[in-house]
């Protein structure tokens, strides 16, 4: 599809519309930037995940051992590589906001680049306070997959993001 003759007016439109609809298919939650719904979308599925009410500080989604997950995505591109996260809440000694964050680099077409589940104890180790958003820094370099009892789940992703596809799930 070319868009390069579209007025920005109508691109804006169009997104508005493409944001819409995923909403509708359940894709999304929200109509902020779907990078985040989507990681949340594809990690619940993948790892059988129910979906937290909206009003949860702190977690995203509980699993069948009443584990919580707080899910982040983060889309790379030619003009932004970084591999930050939005910043983390709730990090300081002696609260407990989650058991296990997900983390989802999605590749600029939003596939998936790399996925994995990091144990609280392993993120705040590897977290930086900023004290002017109150929030902990978090960045999903490499060197996160090669920590003890991480979980790489980027083929699951993948298997589940084609299988959604191809199955209209």
């Amino acid at each position: 599809m070319d868009l390069s003759g579209m007025h920005p007016k109508e691109l804006l439109s169009l997104y508005a519309r493409v944001l819409d609809e995923l909403r509708r298919q359940g894709i999304i939650r929200s109509t902020n930037n779907p990078a985040a719904d989507y990681a949340e979308h594809l990690v619940s599925r993948a790892l059988r995940l129910e979906i937290a009410g909206k009003s949860n500080a702190g977690y995203d989604a509980i699993d069948s051992n009443n584990e919580r997950y707080q899910i982040k995505g983060r889309r790379i591109t030619s003009h932004n590589k970084s591999r930050q996260l939005s910043f983390i809440r709730g990090l300081e000694e002696g609260k407990r906001p989650f058991d296990y964050l997900a983390g989802v680099l999605f590749a600029e077409d939003f596939s998936i680049f790399r996925a994995c589940v990091i144990p609280l104890d392993a993120v705040r180790l590897h977290s930086k306070h900023v004290p002017h958003v109150n929030g902990w820094r978090f960045v999903l370099h490499d060197k996160i997959w090669a920590l003890p009892n991480v979980k790489d789940i980027t083929d699951n992703l993948k298997e589940h993001a084609k299988r959604s596809v191809t199955e209209g799930i």
